[in-house]
């Protein structure tokens, strides 16, 4: 006989429980596309985003440059510079965005950001003002808040002293001041928002993959469960059948009959689990457990008081019964079962007894039997009701029990 850790068996498919929607989350999945390819593009799109916008602020400081005809050389060296800090900042700040960076490497690279912003402005002088914004947003990004708020400040409080020194200007030190603070709030917004979007995406397919999973796991467990008490009933009655079809034919034929209804059942609950949808009936269920155990040679008592319960209440009900009895079929030499449904308070309980445990409390397993988890699974499925599952040997007799609160009746007036 099972005890409670080494229980299993078959048990049947959670009652009216949906699969996770995973056709309706592509569905949603699609709806949420645009027209730039779809979701999966997102983090690329994103980024094309954001480099275009840093490159099309870098192009009003070069055309500037350019304009101030400095000559060739001097046009080339402004070139070699705003790639250089545009690729520094889409290839390890941005991507790092809302990272702290630690570590001489990271600082060498804020180091060199810094260098690329300020040391130009000795030969371009206000035509650069516009570049030191992406240290200041650099900073937001990769530093701690107090260190980062500080270079910030720092970063805006300079370009106002250095545009003082080119012209003195209350007006262009304001203009100066303001476009450095939105440049880096620029930077910084783009590149978190960039960042955002991935860990978005990533989340995302992340639960369409747990969707995918889980549906697996449900109809595999499921499909596990219908099967394992349809084949074991097939197997008694089919043995049954075997060794009666001689001295009494009549029986045989009422067994094989069964077999038959057992069988077409069997295929109608696989179809409906496929479907993802399935509900049973406490009555339907009692029936066929009445005829199994008769036809094992088990004296059994069925006292079902409670009726019209919940169509959810009702199948894991079921459930619990139908588990009951494979495992009595499987993992025991009963001969007595006592199987009760009564209502307590606001809560609906069944109750399995059986005798025939085994003295040494192991279970009776079936040829190339490797055991099954149909009580674990069996208690998932009571808890998801917020219900409670025993199982165990109580004075020489196995007891399962299953309680499951009933939904609070509305008051009439």
């Amino acid at each position: 006989m099972r005890s409670d850790s080494r229980m299993s068996g078959g048990e049947l498919p959670a009652a009216r429980r949906k699969a996770p929607n995973t056709v309706g989350l592509r569905a949603e999945t699609r709806d949420g596309d645009d027209f730039f390819g779809g979701s999966a593009l997102a983090p690329r799109l994103s980024r094309l985003i954001v480099c275009s916008v840093f490159t099309c602020l870098c192009l009003v400081a070069f055309l500037t440059i350019v304009n101030l005809r400095l000559g060739d050389g001097s046009v080339i060296l402004a070139l070699l510079c705003m790639v250089s800090l545009l690729l520094l900042q889409m290839t390890y700040v941005s991507p790092r965005a809302g990272n702290l960076l630690y570590g001489t490497r990271w600082y060498a690279v804020l180091l060199a950001q810094a260098c690329l912003v300020y040391l130009p402005m000795f030969l371009f002088g206000q035509a650069w003002v516009g570049m030191p914004g992406f240290f200041a947003g650099s900073a937001l990004l990769v530093l701690p808040v107090l260190p980062a708020v500080v270079v910030f400040a720092l970063v805006v409080l300079s370009m106002a002293v250095l545009q003082l020194s080119y012209t003195g200007s209350a007006f262009d030190i304001m203009y100066t001041t303001v476009s450095t603070v939105i440049t880096g709030l620029v930077v910084y917004g783009l590149s978190r928002l960039a960042n955002l979007v991935a860990e978005v995406h990533a989340k995302r397919m992340r639960l369409a993959e747990l969707a995918v999973a889980e549906e697996r796991l449900r109809f595999a467990r499921d499909l596990h469960d219908l099967l394992g008490y349809s084949l074991s009933a097939i197997t008694l009655k089919s043995e049954l059948a075997h060794r009666v079809v001689l001295q009494h034919p009549a029986r045989a034929q009422d067994e094989l009959g069964g077999i038959l209804d057992i069988s077409r059942t069997a295929l109608a609950d696989v179809r409906t689990t496929a479907a993802g949808y399935r509900e049973m009936s406490l009555e339907g269920e009692s029936d066929t457990v009445r005829s199994v155990l008769a036809a094992a040679d088990v004296q059994t008592r069925m006292d079902i008081a409670v009726r019209d319960m919940p169509p959810k209440v009702g199948t894991v009900l079921a459930t619990v019964l139908r588990e009951g009895v494979t495992n009595l079929l499987r993992h025991s030499n009963a001969r007595h079962c006592e199987i009760t449904v009564r209502r307590h308070g606001n809560t609906a309980r069944i109750d399995i007894v059986n005798d025939g445990v085994l003295e040494d409390g192991t279970a009776k397993k079936e040829p190339n039997e490797l055991g099954g988890s149909g009580i674990r699974n069996l208690s998932r499925r009571v808890s998801e009701l917020d219900g409670e599952l025993l199982a165990g040997v109580e004075d020489g007799r196995f007891r399962l029990r299953a309680s499951v609160p009933l939904p609070a009746e509305p008051v009439r007036g």
